[in-house]
């Protein structure tokens, strides 16, 4: 990167909530049916129709305004964004513009060079998304309209970033928040989370700000990362070379790894918004926002903090446990049946999470629950099994679905614990290695390691180690 040159960046994000129904009708919000097949005359802005607000909307964007620590407008309204394109079938969206729902928010990110920043948020806004162009291989195009009039938050961030990696920090955070929040699946590849970027640069020490660049509708966060390094590039590219940076959205394609130009950037007068005249002004009351206040869940970097203060798990552990919350709703409901945090981390960091990559499910989906996980871990603590035969356990748990206790009795697994016997296997180990033996009694202690290995070996894992240990010190020494 040029170090003549501070970047500048803000971002907006368009986040798809996840309603069964659309913002203004009763049409489904569900992904992937067949084209044009869940629209009705208010989506298709036929004449006559009219648009009825859906609550839940209103109630999400409250939700993402508190968890992004907004100030909630107990008096917002609606407004008509006049534009033509092929997959906006009334000639305008519905959006917000003067009094959006949200405002005046911040986001605390993170990164491994800079260390922590707040990040501004100017507004949330709620909207409806357009539709979508079909193109194919023979020069025409076709519009699927399912998407039109599905509910969407716009999250608008100050210009507070200032290189890729605080962009992808922001996002990553804002990403996190919206699906812990249960608003959004956060699906970037069906367009669930996407992001325009808003990219200048200026030299160092100018206040003004430079000349910005839209990058539009990046769905990826490693093309977000390229799109916003190529494009600083190309800004610095264009100024060294003495022509002036021109304000424009621009494509990212992904395949060549380059922008293009799409059009000149518009204003917020080339919409002529008005507000529209078919929905009435959103009064929402305090006591609507206490409410919403009070339901929304433990967000992810205070459960962090919960973590390592009162669990006392590092902060790598307390990272990936709170990373995703039914993994955190796991991890918790496993604690509160066994009282070792510890322990419990390290068994879904481990077995749980393992096995479940390996399997390619989510952990919806994991075949042991945490009360079937702590019957495992309770056999391990009264000795019943020794820690490797509870992996043994957990593969049998995982698949037959039965507990450690049935599957304990069905293998016949039971630690080995009676002295008499273990000694027995402790001598017949002893008698069959005596180099190893004089090794050891010669001073090479490390060889404890092989012997212990050795009797678990021939009690095929079932004898209690710290017995075997003690009685092969006594008999080696």
């Amino acid at each position: 990167m040029n170090s003549r040159y501070e970047v500048v960046i803000g971002l907006e994000v368009h986040v798809q909530l996840t309603t069964k129904t659309k913002i203004f009708c009763g049409c489904s919000t569900e992904f992937g049916q067949s084209p044009n097949s869940q629209t009705c005359p208010v989506c298709l802005g036929l004449p006559g129709a009219l648009p009825v607000l859906n609550q839940q909307v209103v109630e999400n964007a409250i939700k993402a305004g508190l968890a992004t620590n907004c100030q909630i407008a107990p008096h917002s309204i609606f407004a008509r964004k006049n534009y033509f394109y092929p997959d906006l079938p009334k000639g305008y969206q519905i959006s917000q513009f003067e009094l959006p729902i949200c405002e005046h928010g911040w986001i605390d990110i993170e990164t491994a060079e800079l260390g922590k920043k707040r990040v501004g948020i100017t507004r949330i806004h709620m909207e409806e998304d357009a539709g979508k162009l079909l193109h194919n291989e023979v020069d025409s195009s076709a519009v699927d309209l399912n998407r039109a009039c599905t509910p969407l938050l716009e999250v608008v961030s100050e210009p507070d970033m200032r290189s890729s990696d605080e962009a992808i920090a922001y996002l990553r955070q804002l990403h996190q928040i919206v699906v812990y929040l249960g608003i959004c699946n956060g699906n970037l590849d069906e367009g669930s989370f996407r992001c325009d970027a808003n990219v200048s640069i200026r030299p160092w020490g100018q206040t003004e700000l430079g000349t910005r660049a839209e990058l539009k509708n990046l769905n990826s966060f490693r093309f977000i990362k390229q799109a916003i390094e190529y494009e600083v590039e190309r800004q610095i590219d264009v100024i060294e070379d003495g022509d002036e940076v021109v304000q424009e959205t621009r494509l990212f394609d992904p395949d060549r790894g380059v922008s293009r130009s799409m059009r000149s950037k518009e204003e917020a007068h080339d919409y002529r918004y008005f507000p529209d005249p078919d929905l009435l002004p959103l009064q929402v009351s305090a006591d609507w926002v206490t409410r919403v206040r009070d339901s929304l869940p433990e967000l992810p970097l205070v459960k962090l903090q919960r973590y390592q203060d009162e669990m006392g798990l590092p902060a790598y552990d307390a990272g990936v446990l709170s990373a995703e919350r039914p993994v955190a709703e796991y991890f918790e409901g496993l604690v509160a049946l066994y009282n070792n945090p510890k322990v419990c981390s390290n068994w879904v960091m481990g077995e749980i999470l393992g096995a479940l990559k390996d399997k390619n499910l989510g952990i919806e989906d994991c075949p042991v629950s945490p009360e079937l996980l702590a019957g495992i871990l309770q056999r391990i603590d009264d000795k019943t099994i020794s820690g490797k035969i509870a992996k043994t356990v957990f593969e049998e748990v995982w698949q037959s679905g039965k507990s450690a206790d049935q599957v304990i009795e069905d293998k016949g697994l039971k630690q080995v614990s009676d002295s008499g016997a273990i000694e027995a296997i402790v001598d017949e180990v002893i008698a069959a290695n005596p180099g190893p033996v004089a090794e050891y009694r010669g001073g090479k202690e490390k060889l404890m390691g092989f012997f212990v290995g050795q009797v678990m070996k021939a009690s095929k894992g079932k004898a209690n180690p710290g017995m075997a240990n003690q009685l092969l010190k006594q008999k080696l020494s």
